[in-house]
């Protein structure tokens, strides 16, 4: 599997879990407010960091972590990913995913397979908004990420949804027409925008907390919500 970094121990990644956390290389999507540019835009080819490298350090750390973090960039697009995680499960990890759902036929595989622990799914938009969110144009086919969507919900695996809140893309309508779509869902994390200065795009800017706030108790107020919605880096 094609790695570009290594975190090797993270206390934030994985929810109740010591992990690290692994970086692949390309995405599907180009999210203008991405703030891992150099994963996702031209990365750069090879490998950072050899499978061996992986988990020669994983095999040393297995006293002390318990979780590995599988993020990218986009970890679908790796033609070889579930045989890594197996790889890891045998390790005795506990694997968690980050995806943006678009290849949900991957993430059904690994869900049937019991390869995952728990996914995290970024909620771009709502459904009206997402095409001009993603930067990918008409190409896009907004019934893969609610496939994606449908089999967590009605799935066994522990998951999150999250949106990464950007002020000239996230009206406060638009993240209650988010909870309006997941609702039911297990949790639902309201995340604030950070310029880090490999975004994608400049330009952006994040909503303060207060505003994030009254994002959240709106969300919170939905059917189905209650009680399931946080804010994360606020």
């Amino acid at each position: 599997m094609r790695v570009l970094g290594l975190n090797k121990t993270t206390l934030l990644d994985y929810p109740g879990c010591v992990a690290a956390t692994i970086f692949t290389g390309g995405c599907n999507f180009r999210c203008p407010f991405c703030h891992n540019r150099g994963l996702v835009v031209n990365p750069p080819t090879g490998q950072a960091v050899s499978e061996e490298e992986i988990f020669t350090f994983l095999q040393k750390r297995k006293n002390v972590l318990k979780g590995v973090c599988i993020t990218g960039g986009e970890p679908t697009l790796q033609a070889d990913l579930p045989e890594f995680i197996v790889k890891v499960r045998k390790m005795g990890y506990r694997v968690k995913l980050d995806t943006n759902g678009y290849k949900p036929e991957v993430l059904k595989g690994l869900m049937e397979k019991g390869l995952l622990d728990y996914v995290a799914m970024d909620i771009k938009n709502c459904p009206d908004k997402y095409e001009m969110t993603i930067g990918i144009g008409e190409s896009f086919d907004f019934h893969k990420v609610e496939e994606s969507v449908d089999l967590l919900l009605g799935g066994k695996v522990e998951y999150e949804f999250r949106t990464t809140v950007v002020r000239e893309l996230h009206l406060p309508e638009d993240i209650v027409g988010i909870g309006q779509w997941i609702k039911g869902c297990r949790a639902y994390y309201l995340q604030k925008f950070q310029d880090n200065g490999n975004n994608i795009c400049s330009g952006y800017h994040e909503w303060d907390r207060e505003a994030m706030e009254e994002m959240r108790v709106r969300v919170s107020c939905l059917p189905g919500m209650e009680g399931k919605v946080y804010l994360r880096g606020c």
